[in-house]
């Protein structure tokens, strides 16, 4: 089996190139870098750029499956130039592979893309599954309105799609827990506004292993990512200052301070969204990591 990488060199894409290749499957990936590229025959590169609309379609030879994955952060300061450079990432890089796919005779039965927590509604009380109809309320909820759309565009193909909503990735790699760490590690941490904003987080271990799963068991449709054991803001913060063995004392911090640091990006520190895990475990998923404790001991 070979499967079709995109963001293969970043964090979530790293671990599943190497789960990839240990379970004996063989990755093309595509990446924006020519000096990035390997032509090992279970490890071979490609170069695209969504941006020009280039692509090398060779990357597409053998391919069974493609895991789509890139797209530029969401952890910038989102300026009007870069929240247009968050949608068009995610909606030009999808709509190349699927233009030029039209073109090429090709035998992919399989797309799985990743996608985000932040298409539900900020709520304290609701509680999301898959079948809630989401709605534009939010520029995020935007973003990923849009680019589910544009993966839906692969079934025109017939090819199947997937698509991996992503909540709050817990990783030691890099990503929002160094960050949220930091400070907590100084002695000056602190939860966010009420700190009863809702959590729906994820180890990275258990994220990399549900992408394989779909991919393995071949399934269909829209799962979210998180574990079955969201926690509040508070919560959060607390059990990383108790893994960690600091104190905490500071009160929280109010949303316009942190407005004035980071401009609208702020609302992902105070937005809450308790996300179901329910789907993807009826399905015969396990999370290793259910609880948040065990999670941060393991990570820091």
């Amino acid at each position: 089996m070979r499967v079709l990488i995109t963001g293969a060199t970043g964090m979530i894409g790293q671990d599943i190139v190497k789960l990839c290749k240990k379970q004996g499957i063989q990755v093309s990936y595509l990446t924006t870098r020519k000096s990035a590229i390997s032509l090992e025959e279970n490890y071979h590169g490609f170069y695209w750029n969504p941006k020009t609309k280039e692509i090398d379609t060779n990357c597409f030879k053998d391919v069974d499956a493609i895991i789509h994955l890139a797209a530029a952060t969401i952890g910038k300061r989102w300026t009007p130039c870069y929240k247009k450079e968050i949608l068009k990432s995610r909606t030009e890089s999808t709509k190349l592979l699927v233009n030029n796919l039209k073109g090429e005779s090709h035998h992919i039965k399989q797309v799985i893309s990743a996608s985000a927590i932040g298409v539900y509604p900020d709520s304290i009380t609701n509680y999301y599954d898959e079948k809630f109809k989401v709605s534009q309320t939010s520029f995020l909820s935007k973003v990923v309105c849009a680019w589910e759309h544009e993966v839906d565009a692969f079934k025109s193909l017939e090819i199947a799609v997937a698509k991996i909503r992503i909540g709050l990735v817990l990783s030691n790699k890099g990503g929002v827990l160094q960050k949220m760490v930091k400070p907590i590690d100084y002695g000056v941490g602190a939860a966010f506004g009420t700190g009863k904003q809702w959590q729906s987080w994820i180890h990275q271990y258990d994220l990399t292993r549900l992408f394989y799963y779909i991919l393995k068991f071949q399934l269909e449709g829209v799962y979210n990512a998180v574990s079955p054991n969201p926690v509040t803001n508070n919560e959060l913060v607390k059990t990383m200052a108790k893994v960690l063995e600091k104190p905490l004392f500071l009160p929280n911090i109010p949303k316009f301070v942190m407005k004035l640091s980071l401009g609208k990006m702020h609302t992902l520190l105070y937005e809450s969204q308790r996300v179901s895990s329910k789907k993807i475990e009826d399905k015969g998923f396990f999370f290793k990591f259910h609880h948040l404790e065990p999670a941060l001991v393991d990570l820091l």
